[in-house]
């Protein structure tokens, strides 16, 4: 077990593997440039860096929960960045969505620091990941993936290595495209359920234990029946990117994604509704105003 972990970006994802890590007695440090996600961090019992850079030099495994390319080109390699502070032996264990581009080329110049990077996304909410229930694909180095293995078991559920790297980013696409269609078949349940005159939150209860059962009926569902979408476990804007990426991978391998293409217009619908900082089931709301029933706040 590595002796000290960094985590880099403290917002709903980062918080609770920091959150998990500190629960297991681990020594964890952490750096956001939001000095209120920092002031929680060391609330809970982390230990502040100044920078990411600092963070990187005392750190032997850094986890990156990072929202957008611009915020991971920022903690990487800006001028206190995590490259500034790298030195050969730190593993980097990338944890975000983004492209297999941007990963690649963060890769390659931590290596020119003589660092490690892993390429291992997350499947899961923010509310799955506060109960240690998310799902880590790895890919990179196995020496490296080794060394990071026993931290990332403190806060998944599931770690799975998967080979060379940028495998981790093409499974948590094919995870996301599969989320983005059950999210909208799961709001369109609720709201047929609400029209039919049914209890939605008993609809969940007895379908969500047949067949038509899916994570998201498991996850969303609730949030979809109350209409209350202002805790959310991933916002909308901030998914939006994860929705252009699968789309633009999608058509660089040439898979037809009929389902996630309609599905991400009822997404990119909610945003336009103002929803941004709203949950993903927000999309409930954009069907309920198409079958007349009250708009959700």
């Amino acid at each position: 077990m590595p002796a000290t972990v960094g985590v880099v970006g403290l917002g709903i994802m980062g918080s609770a593997y920091a959150g998990h890590l500190l629960d297991a007695g681990v020594a964890v440090g952490g750096f956001d440039v939001d000095p209120a996600a920092l002031a929680a961090f060391v609330a809970r019992g982390g230990q502040p860096a100044e920078s990411a850079r600092v963070l990187a030099e005392r750190s032997d495994v850094v986890i990156s929960a990072l929202p957008s390319v611009p915020a991971l080109e920022a903690a990487f390699f800006g001028a206190d960045g995590l490259a500034a502070g790298a030195r050969a032996g730190l593993i980097v264990v990338e944890a975000s969505t983004f492209s297999l581009a941007v990963k690649e080329s963060a890769r390659a110049r931590l290596a020119e620091r003589g660092a490690a990077m892993l390429d291992a996304p997350v499947s899961g909410t923010g509310s799955q990941a506060r109960v240690r229930d998310i799902a880590i694909y790895a890919s990179g180095e196995r020496t490296a993936y080794d060394i990071a293995r026993p931290v990332l078991e403190r806060f998944a559920r599931s770690v799975r290595y998967v080979g060379a790297f940028g495998n981790g980013s093409k499974l948590k696409y094919v995870a996301n495209l599969l989320v983005t269609i059950h999210n909208l078949s799961t709001a369109e349940a609720v709201v047929l359920a609400q029209k039919a005159g049914l209890d939605p939150l008993e609809m969940l209860d007895v379908v969500g234990d047949g067949a038509g059962a899916s994570r998201m009926l498991q996850v969303r569902g609730p949030l979809m029946a109350a209409g209350t979408y202002d805790e959310p476990g991933m916002k909308l804007e901030v998914y939006q990117k994860d929705l252009e990426i699968i789309a633009a991978f999608a058509q660089e391998v040439g898979a037809p994604t009929p389902l996630f293409s309609v599905s991400a217009m009822f997404h990119t619908a909610a945003l336009a509704q103002g929803r941004g900082k709203q949950d993903t089931a927000a999309i409930a709301s954009v069907l309920r105003t198409m079958a007349g029933l009250p708009t959700d706040p």
